[in-house]
């Protein structure tokens, strides 16, 4: 995991975590001497209880990791990673030692059954991933059905989602949203994808990988039409940027550019209401006019609103002969 820019207020937390665990640990000692056998009651009930539990883990920042999640983290008998490596930085970082084991796409089938057994002994196993909230486009949802199925506790432990932060800062309409994760990588499929939720009235938000970014884009534009977007690039971490235009803008600057580096989110506003206003049309035209010609943009924007053509026409005219 990349150095995050609160490296300096997460090593601060970790080292206020330790004082507090200190003073707890002999305020605690004191108390088992006064109390005798009442100590070891005490000590069995602070034990975590049985079950899976599911552990948001910090998207970049190490400092937005929640104190539940270190926790859990901490009580828990075993520590289900997506990489073992990337959770020991985390681990690490709060001097938690954690007894961790692999859980990915490659081995779940395998080792399910032995987590399973495990958890139905009374253990309690948490999941994590590498980064952000478990199960939400990582491995997962099978381990939290089979483990319902035999009746096991399911415990989530909230946290960093790199979806929800991408959406609270693309500046769309978050009231309503659909994540619809990773589209196809192949032109073809990924394409009927988009049309198939082209007329969802919701913002949506899609991860992305950099080589794919400027073609997914640029078929958003395509089938989505001149709507706003954002794209969120290295969230919480030194070089957060988040970069907001309409669609088709987007596609030409990476088209451009190239592929950025790190790890994306894409955020896509709603489509415009079948009755827009002036002022919708407007803005719509205005993206449409600066890459198509008058009847190219009075068709696009009359197809994506669905208002009448004469109407867009008029406000084309309107535009052109302000400018």
């Amino acid at each position: 995991m990349p150095r995050s820019k609160g490296a300096a207020g997460a090593s601060a937390l970790s080292g206020a975590g330790r004082e507090t665990e200190s003073a707890t640990a002999s305020a605690f000692s004191l108390g088992n001497a006064a109390r005798g056998a009442e100590g070891t009651e005490a000590e069995a009930a602070s034990k975590l209880a049985p079950g899976l539990y599911l552990v948001a883990t910090p998207i970049g920042n190490l400092a937005d990791v929640t104190l539940r999640a270190l926790d859990v983290l901490r009580r828990a008998d075993a520590v289900l990673c997506e990489d073992t490596r990337v959770t020991a930085k985390l681990l690490a970082r709060y001097g938690i030692a954690a007894t961790t084991q692999p859980y990915h796409d490659h081995n779940a089938e395998r080792v399910r059954p032995a987590i399973l057994a495990r958890l139905k002994a009374g253990a309690a196993v948490a999941l994590v991933s590498d980064a952000g909230t478990p199960l939400v486009s990582d491995p997962g949802y099978k381990l939290v059905r089979a483990a319902l199925a035999e009746g096991i506790a399911v415990t989530v432990v909230p946290g960093a989602s790199a979806a929800l932060t991408a959406l609270l800062g693309s500046g769309l309409p978050p009231d309503r949203f659909l994540f619809a994760g990773f589209l196809p990588p192949k032109a073809a499929a990924r394409q009927r994808t988009l049309d198939e939720i082209k007329d969802v009235a919701t913002t949506l938000i899609f991860y992305e990988s950099a080589p794919r970014l400027g073609e997914s884009l640029a078929d958003m534009a395509a089938i989505l039409g001149p709507r706003p977007a954002a794209v969120a690039r290295e969230l919480t971490k030194l070089h957060e940027e988040v970069r907001r235009d309409n669609l088709a803008a987007l596609a030409e600057h990476y088209s451009v550019a190239g592929p950025p580096k790190g790890e994306l989110v894409v955020v896509v506003g709603p489509p415009m209401p079948a009755t827009a206003t002036d002022a919708e049309l407007d803005r719509a035209l205005g993206a449409a006019l600066a890459r198509k010609s008058l009847r190219e943009a009075v068709d696009e924007v009359a197809a994506v609103t669905g208002a009448r053509r004469r109407q867009v026409y008029a406000r084309a005219l309107a535009l052109k002969g302000g400018r």
